[in-house]
């Protein structure tokens, strides 16, 4: 059993070292404190998230990779600077599981501070840059060493104050836009409460999806044919009941931790800042989209794809010949490779899915959920060798799940291309014709089902199946649920798949919200008008954004509250339009380069709300404070309209 735990330990490792990069563990804020015109004190506070600490300044001997918490300030000339931070409270001992130290650190909120004076008053004022540097850890994972940085002035203002600028000046300024963007209140940060889900309903649903996947893939003909060869490889090794069982397991957990380290690999590669951007681009949706497409070519039988044979042929030999656990592993390696040519577009949706969140637990999950569904079958093969008895042979039956694959594939690669579409707005997939597309093959789909379409590699059947005649049925009655849409219906059960209604020329179902897409504008607007504001951060690329906006949005309700009553900006953070002058801004410690309509929204959640996640809601009053907590995916309709109303309250009060 200690194999078995050894993989599992693996799985687990990968999978918490991966969600340690996840949220936000500590949040920092810095502030001057005034004492006397020529004496201040800076305060830098850290709120750590339950379970998670910062250490303390002192490095021990034997760190083990420890990362002291460093804290520094450079001023301006004339500022004199006491020696040291004074933290709030002692930094407490503890025996770190993870590293089995004996270390000092803070968890909760602390704050440090320390005093400085200026020369004469300073009559220009002083500017201070104050760095915190850390590392946050809980229990059993740390993250990885990460710095903040804040640029703090104190007393008079070092040059006059210009004028809030014009909305489309902002949104053209050069590198000097963001400081005086956040001199307006309307750009200034603000402190943002809102309930997070350990496991958000977008990571629920990519696991599901994974795991449904891995049981689809089971039925292609590459991994059924694989039945066979796992129950005979099993067989001959013969051995007791106990050591059937630790064999079982350990081919299951092979299996998954095989998919993990590609799914990892896959963040690894990219990294987590860039999944989101990789996935709206122009480059990689086009050329998923084609793959899609050859696969799916591929699928009806116009050609096959696969690896070269000797690979596989190389590391089943070589499974054949080795004893232990590494047999089994390369077993389960066999089993991935010969796959790759059915599993590969399962896989590479899941991917560019897992991508779209724009975290780097989504291909871990992603990938997990495809390997536990993979796995659990063949797991019960390897361990009851007698099940393949009541198993169907390979077949006709397996090329026509391979058909429909095909056009599985199909329907999900015009929502690749729909997504560079609407970033890049080309306008080729505008919703009409992207509904034309799905009804015409889903409409195809069911004649295939019941047997009036056939491809030149298919069997010749003489009747429809019962299954095929009830498939066939859904695929036909998905297509006529289709059919309003070509005149404007909202469709919600697609809504997280088809282009926005926005993009639709002919409505019969009447308009949408009247909405801003530049932040400034609608708020000045609501300035002017006396209205409070709905401030929505979504995407082209957000499949919830898609899901909220039918879901809720579209309902009577909360269109009739939010019509009536707020100033809706919805804005896009994967917009791909170029700014006319783009611009430079220092955000942790780093300089981001801020060149789209999206960078700059993207911008203002991170910088504004401390928030990067999508959908993201926010109610603020005229001068851009928030009139209650946020609210992220969340399909319950009564709740999002008591929260709307909750606003409309706080902003007459």
């Amino acid at each position: 059993m200690k194999r078995i735990y050894a993989l599992m330990l693996l799985a687990a490792t990968v999978l918490t070292a991966t969600a340690a990069a996840l949220p936000e563990y500590v949040k920092w804020s810095a502030r001057i404190d005034s004492v006397a015109p020529s004496r201040g004190t800076i305060v830098v506070t850290a709120s750590m998230a339950e379970g998670w600490h910062i250490y303390g300044f002192d490095k021990p001997a034997d760190d083990a990779g420890m990362y002291p918490t460093q804290l520094t300030a450079e001023a301006t000339p004339g500022v004199t600077l006491a020696d040291d931070w004074t933290p709030s409270r002692p930094a407490g001992e503890h025996i770190d599981a993870l590293l089995q130290l004996r270390l000092t650190w803070w968890d909760g909120t602390v704050s440090f501070s320390r005093g400085f004076t200026t020369a004469d008053g300073a009559p220009g004022g002083a500017d201070i840059k104050v760095t915190a540097s850390y590392m946050v850890c809980n229990d059993r994972s740390c993250t990885a060493p990460a710095t903040t940085t804040f640029d703090l002035h104190f007393g008079a203002p070092s040059a006059p104050a210009a004028p809030a600028a014009a909305p489309e000046a902002q949104a053209s300024a050069p590198a000097s836009a963001p400081a005086a963007a956040a001199d307006n209140a309307w750009w200034a940060p603000v402190e943002t409460t809102g309930a997070t889900a350990e496991l958000p309903a977008s990571a629920l649903a990519l696991l599901v999806f994974g795991f449904l996947g891995g049981l689809v893939a089971l039925l292609t003909p590459c991994v059924w044919p694989m039945i066979p060869m796992t129950v005979s490889f099993f067989l001959k090794r013969g051995r007791s009941r106990r050591r059937s069982i630790a064999d079982a397991l350990t081919y299951g957990a092979s299996i998954i931790v095989i998919y993990l380290i590609l799914g990892i690999a896959i963040t690894l590669i990219f990294g987590a800042g860039k999944l989101n951007e990789i996935a709206t681009s122009a480059v990689f949706n086009v050329v998923f989209f084609v793959l899609l497409v050859v696969f799916a070519v591929s699928f009806f039988g116009a050609f096959d794809i696969k690896l070269p044979s000797r690979w596989s042929n190389a590391v089943d030999g070589k499974a054949e010949n080795t004893t232990g656990v590494l047999s089994i592993f390369l077993m389960a390696f066999t089993l991935v490779l010969v796959s790759f040519s059915c599993t590969g577009p399962i896989i590479g949706t899941l991917l560019v899915e897992a991508a779209s969140q724009g975290d780097v637990a989504g291909p871990a999950l992603g990938m997990g959920g495809f390997a536990l569904g993979l796995a659990l079958p063949f797991g019960l093969f390897a361990f009851f060798p007698s099940m393949l008895k009541e198993m169907p042979r390979s077949g006709g039956w397996l090329n026509s799940v391979k058909v429909v694959l095909g056009f599985v594939e199909l329907i999900l690669s015009l929502k690749f291309l729909s997504v560079a579409d609407l970033a890049y707005g080309w306008h080729i997939l505008d919703r009409e014709v992207f509904l034309a597309l799905w009804i015409v093959l889903f409409v195809l789909l069911g004649m295939y089902l019941l047997g009036k379409l056939r491809f030149s590699h298919d069997s010749p059947s003489q009747h429809t199946s019962v299954g095929g005649f009830f498939l066939a049925v859904c695929s036909l009655a998905f297509a006529v649920y289709l059919l309003p849409g070509l005149w404007g219906a909202p469709l919600k059960g697609i809504s997280a798949f088809a282009p926005p209604l926005h993009t639709q020329d002919f409505n019969l179902y009447g308009g949408e919200f009247r909405e801003f897409d530049n932040y400034d504008e609608g708020m000045q607007y609501a300035a002017d008008h006396h209205l409070p504001v709905l401030v929505d951060f979504s995407g082209y690329a957000c499949v919830n954004c898609r899901k909220m906006e039918g879901a809720v949005f579209d309902t009577p309700e909360v269109r009739s509250i939010v019509e009536n009553n707020f100033v809706l900006i919805k804005l896009m953070v994967d917009d791909k339009a170029a700014l006319a002058s783009p611009y430079s801004v220092e955000e942790n410690g780093r300089t981001m380069r801020i060149a789209t309509v999206g960078d700059k929204w993207s911008y203002l959640q991170r910088h504004k709300f401390g928030s990067a996640t999508q959908p993201f809601y926010v109610m603020l009053n005229n001068d851009g404070k928030p009139l209650g907590p946020t609210r992220s995916y969340d399909e319950n309709v009564e709740a999002f309209t008591e929260w709307l109303e909750t606003g409309i309250e706080n902003y007459k009060k």
